[in-house]
């Protein structure tokens, strides 16, 4: 006979504090849900408020706002005749937790509040909520406030962990860290068939695949149903929430929505035999015997047919996705940029262009949004067709016609600012844009504005500072060089503010950042310079990453003029020509490669190493590579650098959290500005050990010798 349900998971893109356009997306879920035959929809995190409310957490206005947006999800008939499990914050007895709020019919069924927090990396939940520490079987009961209370028939909710159940069927509902804490199998030994997980779970390079592994795993030990929805887009931090809601039986995913999509609404089901799980429990003898001794919980009955003999065909497997990282590079920055675009009602983005990876690399992301825009306008996608005819396309409706909205590969919102002081540079992105013609851009040349201030300078102080190349000390080379960085970028934010309106279009630009994480981790960069800006898409992504992405666009968008960037070395372009050549490199400059500095980072941060702990790591690491006395040297040299400049950390511009090492300060990177950069004792314990190693290879030799 067979006991077929049917489950929807639903992937939201929420707004922090958009109350009204998160109940309209929730809405939107559950109707979607009910016509694909669904009898349970799960949403994601905190999805009724938003989940990157962070102090907003503090405010009861919060609080009252999200059981306003509750109370209508009761009394819409939308939600009649399907179980709804949302997320929302709730306050028991003065203490806020972050809960599940299960409702059927205009009842509230149980608030389930979340066991574990996350408290690490780029979560700070333990700052606004407590966990749910009551592990006793004992009922607690929530008093329902305003506005929910007009709406109910009882006075008082369940609020604990318990599990819900109709005739033999038993669901438990949790929430995000709990996959990590493998808190399910207790559950299943309890003889929970369904479990149901609502997330915000971000995207980071080389991480797509250990969600999906620790769904199938959840399954696969004993057995069960999982239900995964998580949150999309940006909610108005660097994270991008990258959805991918899936739905799993028995260790294989059946169900699997998109990693990376315009569309703010996504709803994947699924129609299940629970038949397949208890065949599946029996031929797992070895736990039969642990089921006997648990303890009971205690479990609520809901009155809704939940099995039931309906046309639904049972869901097929599917095969599982793949990532590659940079194609996931590609789509996560540019959906990132999509919703930030959306959010400041801009018209469009400004991007000095500097000539080389990473410039290129932001602009071959903005590139990458725009295919993504004209396809799901192609595609039919309502949300994203209205705010492109809205907010950008009517500033660019003079010079594309409007049969081109839907079809090509056009840059419909995006203003290039070109400058360059090198010839080369600017032939190589002369071609570039020419490519598409469809890029506005601009070629100009900063040296007057640079030979103004400069001048300032010379008639007050009756000095004037030379380049290096021109004979000028290193003061002067560097003070020369932050004159133009610093130069730029006040013409960036000019350009911004009036190239529209000088063109007698509305609206304004947002200005993107180019400076990738290897370059922020050793500070080089100039305070205040053209990496200031409002977002930088690429902020968060090592060198390494965006020299393999920019051979993805060149294969990809067939962008061949990025070719000659790609073999070009990497330069900021501040100092005069030398013979007609390029004086300044990158790597000169910062006395270290681009590879060095990310098995830096990654050692500081993720391995979290000091300058003693890393040297003794990398004695292993470049064994054969570097003699001890070398590698101390570089690590020494290092930490100099990285303490010197760490105080640059605290002007990044917000950037796109994608690496685990980002140096985000006091967002990501919880550590000081302000160092002794002569780290005495560190750097004194590292020439000891070095003397040491040298000397036992001494006496090695000497016995080799004998």
């Amino acid at each position: 006979m067979g006991r077929k349900v049917t489950l929807a998971s639903c992937a939201l893109n929420q707004w922090a504090l958009d109350f009204e356009g998160n109940l309209l997306r929730i809405l939107e879920s559950i109707e979607r849900a009910k016509a694909k035959g669904a009898k349970y929809r799960l949403g994601p995190e905190l999805e009724i408020c938003g989940f990157g409310c962070a102090d907003h957490f503090y405010e009861s206005d919060t609080f009252l706002h999200s059981f306003q947006v509750l109370a209508k999800l009761l009394t819409s008939p939308i939600t009649e005749d399907i179980i709804c499990d949302v997320g929302m914050p709730i306050m028991h007895k003065n203490v806020c937790y972050n809960c599940r709020v299960i409702f059927l019919n205009r009842k509230i069924l149980l608030i389930r509040p979340k066991l574990l927090l996350a408290i690490r990396g780029n979560y700070r939940e333990q700052r606004w909520f407590s966990p749910w520490s009551k592990r006793s079987r004992k009922l607690q009961v929530y008093f329902a406030t305003l506005p929910v209370n007009s709406i109910e028939d009882f006075p008082h909710i369940p609020h604990q962990n318990l599990l819900l159940c109709e005739k033999g069927e038993c669901m438990q509902s949790s929430l995000c860290f709990c996959l990590l804490s493998s808190s399910h199998i207790g559950m299943g030994l309890d003889g929970v068939e369904i479990f149901t997980n609502s997330s915000g779970s971000h995207h980071e390079l080389r991480k797509a695949h250990l969600r999906v592994d620790l769904v199938k795993s959840a399954t696969v030990k004993n057995g069960g149903i999982y239900v995964l929805a998580n949150q999309k887009g940006c909610d108005g931090e660097r994270l991008y929430y990258d959805g991918c809601s899936m739905i799993a039986i028995n260790g294989n995913i059946v169900a699997q929505g998109s990693q990376f999509s315009m569309d703010d609404v996504e709803v994947i089901t699924a129609t299940l035999d629970l038949e397949d799980i208890r065949s599946y429990r029996t031929g797992l003898s070895s736990q039969n015997t642990m089921v006997a001794s648990l303890r009971c919980r205690i479990v609520i009955n809901i009155l809704l047919r939940f099995c039931q003999d309906n046309k639904n065909k049972i869901q097929t497997i599917t095969k599982r996705k793949h990532w590659q990282v940079i194609f996931s590079f590609s789509l996560g920055p540019a959906c990132w940029l999509w919703d930030y675009l959306r959010r400041s009602g801009q018209a469009g983005f400004l991007l000095p262009l500097s000539g080389g990876i990473d410039s290129s690399a932001t602009a071959c992301i903005v590139f990458s949004m725009c295919c993504q825009v004209c396809l799901a306008v192609k595609d039919g996608s309502m949300r994203v067709c209205m705010y492109t005819v809205t907010y950008v396309y009517d500033q660019y409706i003079t010079r594309f016609p409007p049969e081109t909205l839907p079809q090509g590969k056009v840059s419909i919102c995006i203003c290039f600012f070109l400058y360059s002081l090198l010839h080369k540079t600017r032939s190589t992105f002369y071609n570039l844009l020419k490519a598409n013609r469809k890029i506005y851009h601009i070629n100009l040349n900063i040296d007057v504005a640079v030979k103004a201030i400069v001048g300032i300078f010379t008639v007050v102080t009756g000095k004037s500072p030379q380049f290096r190349a021109h004979g000028g000390s290193s003061r002067e080379n560097l003070a020369l060089q932050n004159v133009q960085a610093r130069t730029r970028m006040l013409l960036a934010y000019l350009f911004a503010q009036l190239s529209l309106w000088a063109h007698g279009k509305r609206g304004g630009l947002l200005v993107l950042g180019s400076a990738n994480v290897d370059e922020s981790l050793r500070g080089y960069f100039t305070k205040y310079d053209c990496s200031s800006a409002d977002i930088n898409p690429i902020g968060g992504i090592s060198k390494m990453d965006l020299r393999g992405f920019i051979q993805y666009c060149i294969e990809n968008f067939q962008l061949t003029a990025l070719r000659s960037i790609m073999s070009a070395p990497p330069t900021a372009e501040l100092e005069p020509l030398r013979a007609g050549q390029v004086s300044q490199t990158d790597e000169a400059d910062m006395g270290m490669t681009y590879a060095e500095l990310s098995v830096y980072g990654r050692l500081r941060k993720i391995g979290a190493c000091g300058p003693y702990s890393m040297f003794c790591k990398l004695i292993d690491m470049w064994k054969g590579i570097c003699t001890p006395q070398q590698v101390a040297e570089k690590v020494k040299y290092f930490f100099r650098m990285y303490s010197i400049n760490r105080h640059k950390m605290t002007t990044l511009t917000p950037a796109y959290h994608a690496e685990n090492y980002s140096p985000d300060d006091n967002r990501f990177d919880l550590r000081p500005f302000l160092y002794n950069s002569a780290w005495s004792w560190q750097f004194r314990c590292i020439d000891k050990q070095v003397t040491k190693i040298e000397s036992n290879i001494t006496s090695s030799i000497c016995e080799d010798l004998d």
